[in-house]
């Protein structure tokens, strides 16, 4: 995380709104008795110097704030358990909640989320497959209020403590599994662009095909979002090639049930006539019709990992490295056979 840019006192907040540094107190702290026209004005002037106060002295049960973006999926659920249960284990609340979205709005949108992390009292932020802004990273590190993001959906920068797994390793697991099987021509369904697991689990992907000596056509390899519908709409796009795939390495658990459905939609059955992998292992694998052969994460772990790390930065302590990677499993069930007889 950046180091902060200078602190932003009372009196400057004061001075710049032309009021006494008692009033600005009294608008951060909520009271009635100040006019609108000058709350309004204090307010704007707080917006403008990204001012986001000082800590509050720690209440009785610590709270770390843990938030999210878009829908929670299967993913999300498993990771949330494990924050949840570590926090139990630590004597620390964790608050869920959905992060504003200001991709491209002023600053001041993100120091005003911070000022309400604060006031909350959390000791530190987790963030699972968030996009954080530039903005947001600013106004974190003048509240000096310790960061950890869980699989960041754009690449972090290299001062940002994260937590995943060994994508890449999974991504080549996964292949190889389907080139064992004989298969030549997989197809990947993957996430964002900017997606930093994304592109290790495809990096992982074009490894193996290239050292098998298999092609990877470019209409084989399509990167959305790792959800359902994105495995519909991916995984009938492949399947309508006039050389289809024989099989598809799915980037998510539930991209792979879409590319399920895409298949019983055209009347092509799983695995007799099409090989599926998928990544994550979260209870849709299992709960799936057949069973899916996917890339297990320790998700649960992850959360876990995420939460002692961020209570050890809001203790002052440092940590051993920025990136923590934990390891990957191949679980081999019913969506991935030998290559059919053509």
């Amino acid at each position: 995380m950046p180091r902060p840019r200078g602190a932003v006192t009372l009196a400057t907040v004061a001075t710049t709104a032309g009021v006494s540094i008692a009033t600005v107190s009294k608008v951060l702290n909520g009271r009635s008795d100040v006019s609108s026209s000058t709350r309004a004005r204090v307010q704007e002037v707080l917006t403008q110097h990204g001012y986001v106060g000082r800590r509050p002295e720690p209440v009785s049960r610590p709270t770390v704030e843990l938030f999210y973006q878009g829908f929670l999926s299967s993913y999300s659920v498993e990771v949330i358990q494990g924050v949840v249960a570590a926090g139990q284990d630590a004597e620390v609340d964790v608050v869920l909640n959905a992060h504003p979205r200001h991709p491209n709005g002023p600053a001041g949108r993100a120091s005003r989320w911070i000022r309400e992390l604060i006031a909350g009292g959390r000791r530190a932020a987790i963030g699972i497959t968030s996009e954080l802004t530039d903005a947001d990273l600013a106004a974190l590190s003048r509240a000096r209020l310790p960061l950890v993001v869980i699989d960041p959906a754009n690449i972090p920068e290299p001062d940002v403590t994260s937590v995943g797994s060994t994508n890449f390793a999974g991504g080549m697991a996964a292949t190889q599994h389907l080139l064992e099987l004989g298969h030549r021509r997989i197809g990947y369904l993957g996430g964002p662009p900017t997606s930093g697991c994304n592109q290790a689990r495809m990096s992982g992907f074009r490894s193996a095909m290239d050292a098998a000596g298999a092609a990877v056509p470019k209409q084989y390899v399509r990167l959305s979002e790792f959800l359902y519908d994105d495995g519909v709409a991916g995984g009938s796009a492949l399947l309508d090639l006039p050389d289809r795939p024989t099989a598809i390495f799915a980037g998510s658990d539930e991209v792979a049930l879409g590319v399920l459905e895409a298949a019983r939609a055209r009347g092509l059955r799983v695995p007799e006539d099409l090989s599926v992998v998928g990544f994550d292992d979260t209870q849709v694998a299992r709960l799936a019709s057949p069973p899916l052969t996917t890339v297990k994460q320790p998700l649960r772990e992850m959360g876990a990992v995420a939460l002692r790390t961020a209570l050890r930065l809001a203790a002052g302590e440092t940590v051993d490295s920025h990136h923590v990677e934990l390891a990957t499993t191949l679980i081999v069930r019913g969506s991935a056979a030998a290559i059919p007889c053509e």
